[in-house]
């Protein structure tokens, strides 16, 4: 296994996935496109996040826990799929990083539950689960385990999307606390990146492309399943015949192309075809398959060479973990030094 390429003095990225299922074209447009790119200008990490993964996947029969866990590797060879490369961004698992779950902890001395269950995308979450008051505490506390993540790699920039944003300021707050306390800076403040383009909306036309709402194409679809998919996109409902004007807002097939199709100028011209009437809806999804094709099959046969070696694949872990380990290690011992009784090393 090659050392990271990455130089030392880049600036450090910290992103990553929970391990729930396959990634799709959602995962692919917020984040693992801009990942590939981001890999040779910063020092990359990526965190497979199967402890966050937990938070809400456990029950008495493990079922849940049991999905996580095999989805770990499906998530890592979707990273290699789409043209990450181990030997220039380290891909690291949380669960064999116990200093995150140590940092954690300490940091848990730093927030009150007050202001966890203020935080937005936690509201949003525990709402979207129906939890109402029967949180797991594991859920509740996720920014926390997240902070300890992003400030573990000393990370300067994490890629987010527009939702997620209160958890870089939560992630802050608990740095400048740990700072005021030690009175030096020990943890460094992060900065969130947003991607150019936003949340990819699901082929029902539901606001979110989601596993759990099964509105997804992933990113080792076959080609049959991308075709069914395609077929189903959600388009303009008041456009019931060919000469109809049709309307681009809220449709799903051409929010699709405008995230994937490169020829913008053709695009356009479609666009405005449409808009006018006389445009079938079959042939705007008809040109969107074939873009998806076109972009999905190199990735999906990378992902079935990679597929055949699956001890490469654990190794790459194992490996990425390591030299993580390095980075979150120094952290630790640099926290350690606030809150451990002195006395433990001589």
């Amino acid at each position: 296994m090659s050392v990271s390429k990455a130089p030392a003095d880049r600036k450090v990225i910290l992103t990553g996935d929970r391990p729930t299922g396959p990634l799709h074209l959602g995962h692919y447009v917020g984040s693992l496109k801009n990942r590939v790119a981001y890999q040779h200008e910063y020092k990359q990490f990526i965190l497979v996040a199967d402890a966050q993964a937990l938070t809400d996947n456990t029950d008495d029969e493990g079922k849940g826990r049991d999905k996580v866990h095999r989805n770990v590797s499906e998530v890592a060879l979707d990273y290699l799929a789409v043209g990450i490369e181990p030997d220039v961004t380290t891909i690291c698992v949380q669960t064999w990083l116990p200093e995150l779950t140590e940092l954690t902890f300490y940091y848990l001395n730093l927030v009150t539950v007050a202001r966890l269950e203020r935080n937005p995308t936690v509201k949003q979450e525990i709402s979207l689960r129906n939890f109402e008051r029967d949180i797991p505490a594991g859920f509740l506390t996720y920014p926390v385990s997240q902070a300890a993540d992003i400030t573990a790699f000393r990370a300067t920039l994490v890629p987010v999307g527009e939702d997620q944003l209160p958890m870089i300021e939560q992630t802050n707050e608990i740095a400048r606390r740990l700072n005021r306390m030690a009175g030096r800076e020990i943890l460094t403040e992060a900065k969130a990146l947003v991607p150019p383009i936003g949340r990819l909306p699901g082929i029902d036309g539901k606001a979110k492309m989601s596993k759990s709402l099964g509105n997804v194409i992933n990113i080792s679809s076959s080609p049959d399943e991308i075709r069914a998919a395609v077929k189903k996109c959600y388009t303009d409902p008041l456009h019931l015949k060919v000469e109809d004007p049709g309307h681009l807002e809220g449709n799903v097939a051409f929010a699709y192309l405008d995230a994937f199709d490169e020829d913008k100028a053709g695009l356009q011209a479609l666009k405005d075809h449409y808009v006018r009437g006389g445009l079938a809806d079959s042939k705007v999804k008809a040109r969107l398959e074939e873009r998806l094709q076109e972009m999905l099959r190199p990735m999906r046969e990378r992902r079935e060479e990679y597929a055949k070696n699956p001890d490469y694949v654990w190794d790459m872990l194992r490996a990425g973990t390591e030299r993580a380990r390095e980075t979150v290690s120094q952290t630790l011992d640099d926290v350690r030094s606030v809150f451990v009784t002195p006395g433990w090393k001589k």
